[in-house]
């Protein structure tokens, strides 16, 4: 029996350049894909954080099949250790044959930022150039060159509850050539105001970018917040928002961000605008069509889609066929 292909993180980046994979996550999205709700289930580890298990699984009849497992343990950090792990197969959906086996921490932060992106072409100004990133992990330090493949930023703060984790990244970025700094707790405010795009992911349980900072026109990304208890902004940023979502379905019910003002009144779920699938599908223009758009602020909530993980898993296959 052949052994499967196996990309590691390095080589499934150089097979999911920024714009094609933002590209194929935007056909996924208007493709007949079968994606049934996502398995989690939690996990007690003693005297530390609750972690998690997700399993995800997604196919288009008759061509690919794709399955993520992700544990995701936040006590992690104190031992210096990714909080995230994962692995992903594809294999053929006509015939169960393993294709390939990839990097799943890759292929989530990238995927997820590369629909963080999609969305940010939809719904944010076009003129957009300057990003205020709420984290300094992994998946943080994408969003920036995910958000840098559609709009011109020229202007990169990057603020995170660990100050030197903020430094850090920052120093990782002037090296690269990007134009960026730390924000420090005093100026979180004015730069939220001031931002073209503001960036989340963390996994906060309580809310950061407050709604009174937002000015008109801002774009909001939240990508943390994947659980009921867990937010990243609070109701006033989601009332006077536009709110859109990569799926109804599961944002709804998990993300922290909507379920909370959902149970509480102060939102309700039906004002969700469009999901990706109908920005995708051209069912919804995005920012374009909405009232005084120059001036509206729009959030988009992701929780992460089975059919994303696909879509990159696709490219990164195909990808490594045309060079055999």
């Amino acid at each position: 029996m052949n052994s499967i292909p196996y990309l590691g993180s390095e080589q499934l980046k150089a097979k999911l350049p920024w714009l094609d994979l933002i590209d194929a996550i935007d056909t996924v999205f208007t493709s007949e894909v079968i994606e049934p709700l996502r398995h989690q289930h939690d996990l007690n580890v003693p005297n530390e954080p609750t972690a998690s298990l997700l399993l995800k699984p997604a196919w288009i009849e008759g061509e690919y099949l794709g399955v993520k497992q992700v544990t995701i343990f936040p006590g992690n950090s104190a031992r210096g250790l990714p909080g995230l792990n994962g692995s992903y197969l594809l294999s053929s959906a006509k015939t169960g044959e393993p294709l390939l086996q990839v990097d799943a921490d890759e292929l989530t932060a990238r995927r997820t930022a590369a629909a963080s992106a999609l969305a940010c072409r939809y719904l944010s100004r076009a003129d957009s150039h300057k990003l205020l990133l709420i984290g300094s992990g992994r998946l943080a330090r994408e969003l920036v060159y995910a958000h840098s493949a559609v709009r011109p930023i020229d202007q990169i703060e990057v603020w995170s509850r660990n100050q030197q984790s903020a430094e850090k990244l920052v120093a990782t970025f002037v090296t690269e050539g990007l134009p960026a700094t730390v924000c420090t707790d005093a100026d979180l405010a004015y730069s939220a105001a001031s931002a073209d795009i503001i960036s989340c992911a963390t996994m906060s349980t309580q809310a950061i970018i407050l709604g009174e900072w937002l000015t008109p026109g801002t774009h909001l990304d939240l990508v943390g917040g994947f659980k009921p208890d867990m937010r990243e902004t609070d109701d006033a940023a989601v009332q006077k928002s536009a709110v859109f979502v990569d799926t109804r379905l599961a944002a709804i019910v998990e993300a922290g961000d909507l379920t909370q003002p959902i149970e509480n009144g102060t939102f309700d779920k039906n004002d969700v605008v469009a999901e990706l699938s109908e920005l995708s599908g051209k069912q919804h223009e995005g920012r374009s069509q909405l009232l005084d758009s120059d001036q509206q602020i729009t959030l988009f909530k992701s929780v992460g889609a089975a059919r994303e993980d696909l879509a990159a898993a696709i490219l990164a296959y195909e990808g490594l066929v045309d060079e055999t």
